[in-house]
């Protein structure tokens, strides 16, 4: 046994050793890390007991702790009380599929009634772009994808992972902190006529910043009239308004103006669900027999990518649709988290207004949904992250779910302090931070 082990521990060396030779690796550099990424590696390395993280990008309560529905709770009792074995792991993605196209164009869309539609399930919001991503490639290898700039980061690994060329088209004004609506219609009229575009459909991220209804009309309109193909990323239904209906309404818009759609859904951040990591790619079709085809080559490629889906998730959050009385439950404790973000979005406002700030805040209300573009610059991220333990995206994106009752005051006095840095003109030498002095206490 012995002469057994140890030979095979010296062919091991022999083998390691002759790879070696090949020097396979050597042209492998360290890939850059994700903004997200970095911002979570540097909360978790900083020591301060008291430390912020506004870079996470999961719903948080307001002693800034992650929870579990009501709603989540009630369906693991019920998935316990039942043979769920005895559903085959087909049944269940259909099932999950159809409720969660109910939920994006309503349960009596006749998109539903007739079966006018093609989907999988899909490891959250990201592999159902992932998917989709691949389906585009496959069966129009030439075509392009456009992205709002800015939009959320991991899209452009996402598509050019896939081998899809990216464009980015105007969507923030970086003075008015909102929409640069007629930069933005530009450059849906000058993309290539049947181009593939990503568009965020409620509380878009990294900005906050929503196109109105009409906006949306127009976009959709033109959208039309170049016969480009929309995508929706719709991963926070719910969380802009608080309504699942209103916060859909773009998608309805481009549906009822008859745009075969494209969309990915997640319920990570709106069931804080996000370690399950359940998610839908649903593509509308013009019959049944299209349906079938595309359904059968979403289930190819998914198949190929990481073939059946864990189930557990999938049962939850079907469950949760499916039953009125859950769903309800849901709805409630939804509306309760986008009210939430809401009040902290007034209160932080409100903060700031009230230390004597040169600068205007009112885009902090304005904006919706989770995350926040405050207009910081990197400089004034990293004194933040520096001097006050306050972690966020190098482009100032913060998420409201991290701001608290308990932590705004100081949040806003933080802000105010590197902001007020870099006006020189409107502070003296006395405005600025002593390290030696300031309280790191909460209020």
């Amino acid at each position: 046994m012995w002469w057994y082990i140890n030979g095979g521990m010296n062919a091991r060396r022999f083998i390691s050793s002759s790879a070696r030779g090949f020097r396979w690796w050597d042209h492998v550099r360290i890939a850059e890390k994700d903004p997200i990424v970095r911002v979570k590696e540097a909360f978790r390395a900083d020591p301060f007991p008291h430390k912020i993280n506004l870079g996470v990008g999961t719903y948080r309560d307001d002693e800034g702790k992650p929870f579990v529905l009501q709603s989540v709770r009630e369906a693991e009792a019920k998935i316990k009380g039942c043979k769920f074995e005895e559903l085959s792991s087909s049944a269940v993605s259909s099932k999950f599929v159809l409720e969660s196209v109910k939920l994006a164009y309503g349960n009596d869309s006749h998109i539903v009634r007739e079966d006018l539609f093609a989907g999988v399930p899909a490891l959250s919001g990201t592999g159902a772009c992932r998917l989709f991503a691949e389906f585009q490639r496959n069966f129009y290898p030439d075509s392009q994808i456009y992205l709002p700039n800015p939009t959320w980061s991991n899209h452009h690994n996402i598509w050019r992972q896939a081998g899809i060329p990216v464009k980015m088209f105007h969507y923030y004004h970086a003075d008015t902190k909102g929409l640069d609506f007629s930069a933005l219609m530009d450059d849906v009229k000058n993309a290539p006529d049947g181009s593939f575009f990503l568009l965020h459909p409620c509380a878009h991220n990294p900005t906050g910043v929503d196109p109105t209804e009409e906006q949306w009309r127009e976009i959709s309109c033109e959208f039309k009239a170049k016969h480009h193909f929309p995508f929706f990323d719709m991963s926070y239904q719910g969380l802009a308004s608080g309504d699942l209906e209103k916060d859909a309404k773009a998608l309805r818009i481009f549906f009822e103006d008859g745009h075969l759609i494209g969309c990915a859904q997640s319920f990570a951040k709106i069931m804080a669900l996000f370690g399950h990591k359940v998610g839908c790619l649903s593509v509308l079709c013009t019959d049944k027999e299209q349906s079938a085809a595309m359904k059968s080559q979403l289930e190819k490629i998914s198949l190929a990518m990481h073939s059946n889906l864990p189930m557990h998730g999938l049962l939850l959050v079907t469950m949760i649709l499916h039953d009125p009385d859950m769903k309800a439950v849901w709805r409630k404790e939804l509306k309760d988290m986008a009210n939430r973000i809401q009040t902290m979005r007034s209160t932080l406002r409100e903060s700031l207004e009230n230390l004597d700030c040169s600068l205007k805040w009112e885009h902090i209300t304005k904006q919706v949904g989770m995350f926040s573009l405050l207009g910081l610059s990197p400089d004034q991220v990293k004194q933040l992250e520096k001097d006050f333990h306050i972690y966020m995206t190098p482009d100032g994106r913060v998420s409201m779910a991290g701001v608290t009752k308990s932590n705004v005051k100081y949040v806003a006095n933080a802000i105010h302090q590197v902001t007020r840095m870099d006006e020189e003109v409107l502070c003296d030498s006395n405005s600025r931070i002593n390290n030696n002095s300031f309280q790191f206490g909460f209020s």
